[in-house]
């Protein structure tokens, strides 16, 4: 897996002041697209443990309200096996203190579907350990720029836990 960029600093994409993963590769392709470059999967830097530790490293800090990953297409198969150690490394060290968000392009009922090209072996356990899946491809016919975390009017915000 790669990774196109990190926000230690982001109050665009979650409730508080986050870190923000933007992972590399997509294929939705939506048309209007705000991160086009990090849909290739070549686009970016390797994703390593010693990225792992700059990102829980940044969000060890009282005023961050946790961890939103987004991309690219955190969601697809291969990026969903690279983010689960992150994931799981990210709740050992901070509990319930801290929240994790994803964006994704898929809609929740895809992910949860036996069959579907989303659902990986770890999807179910991704699934359980976040707090909030902004979900549903970006339209741009439904684009509403008033509209807080999201860019169109389909795309839900679902909160679990």
């Amino acid at each position: 897996m790669k990774y196109a960029s990190i926000r230690t600093c982001d109050i665009a994409n979650g409730d508080g002041v986050r870190v923000s993963l933007f992972v590399s590769g997509c294929t939705h392709h939506c048309p209007g697209c705000f991160n086009q470059e990090a849909q290739s999967f070549d686009y970016g830097a390797p994703f390593t443990p010693a990225v792992e530790d700059e990102i829980l490293d940044a969000c060890d800090k009282p005023f961050i309200a946790g961890l939103t990953v987004l991309g690219g297409e955190p969601m697809e198969p291969v990026n969903q096996r690279g983010l689960l150690t992150l994931l799981r490394r990210f709740r050992a060290r901070f509990g319930e203190a801290k929240t994790i968000w994803i964006y994704t392009g898929c809609v929740l009922e895809d992910l949860r579907r036996e069959g579907s090209r989303w659902r990986t072996e770890v999807t179910d356990e991704i699934l359980s350990i976040i707090n909030v899946l902004v979900d549903g491809p970006f339209v741009m016919a439904l684009r509403d720029p008033s509209l807080r975390f999201r860019g169109s009017s389909n795309q839900r915000i679902l909160e679990f836990k």
